[in-house]
């Protein structure tokens, strides 16, 4: 390859607004890797987390204590938060009031509220992803635009027109359509495979407390028929 047509010497050379787009680009496609290897870091150990949790909250270990056992609640996850503030709500409640309804409401709220709030850390930075995805083409489409402009100016200035004319103008568009590209296939594959790995968690999540809700009112059942008896 001539080095006059090589990519490092199109790129050094290319218009200020090519180049402009090509730094975006980059700085886009470098930001997004950062994201997609700490979304996938976050993933992953939420996944250990729920499965642990899991499996010791149905060994029949007894509910008072698993709390007791729990960290903090600043540093739990995943089930485990919704466990603890659900939990947590429980023993608020039952001292204060007679009605099994209040109580259980009262529970749904908090394990609802932590639902969210995990909602919130499981998809952190993701819309960046879907930004970076969406806008990249668009961001590299124009840069190609300018780049044929920039061609079809040097040919109307040329007395003849050849292929060596236009040839770096049309070369510097391609690049920067290659680098929007670039940019957008890994963040939209990884935003897709992320935001699948979320609802799914999500939905484990719901599961779990909705189970839990349920294991609660039979625990206020079971009190209740105890006062009577």
């Amino acid at each position: 390859m001539n080095d006059a047509m090589s990519i490092p010497h199109l790129i050094m050379n290319a218009s200020g607004v090519v180049q402009a787009v090509m730094l975006l680009l980059l700085i886009g496609s470098l930001l997004s890797w950062v994201v997609i290897f700490q979304r996938t870091f976050v993933m992953r150990r939420a996944r250990k987390a729920h499965r642990e949790f899991e499996d010791r909250f149905w060994s029949g270990v007894d509910l008072n204590e698993l709390y007791r056992e729990t960290p903090a609640e600043q540093d739990t996850l995943g089930t485990e938060h919704i466990f603890r503030a659900g939990f947590r709500e429980f023993n608020r409640l039952l001292p204060k009031t007679r009605s099994p309804q209040a109580i259980l409401d009262g529970v749904q709220r908090s394990m609802r509220v932590a639902w969210s709030r995990e909602e919130d850390r499981l998809n952190l930075h993701l819309v960046f992803l879907a930004t970076v995805a969406s806008s990249s083409p668009y961001i590299g489409l124009f840069g190609t635009v300018w780049g044929i402009m920039g061609s079809f100016q040097s040919l109307s200035m040329a007395q003849q027109a050849t292929l060596a004319t236009v040839a770096p103008w049309i070369a510097e568009a391609l690049i920067a359509t290659a680098m929007g590209l670039f940019a957008a296939i890994p963040a939209v594959i990884f935003y897709n495979r992320l935001s699948a790995e979320s609802s799914r968690l999500l939905g484990k999540y719901e599961d779990f407390a909705e189970e839990f809700h349920s294991i609660l009112h039979r625990n206020l059942q079971g009190r209740g028929e105890t006062t009577e008896g």
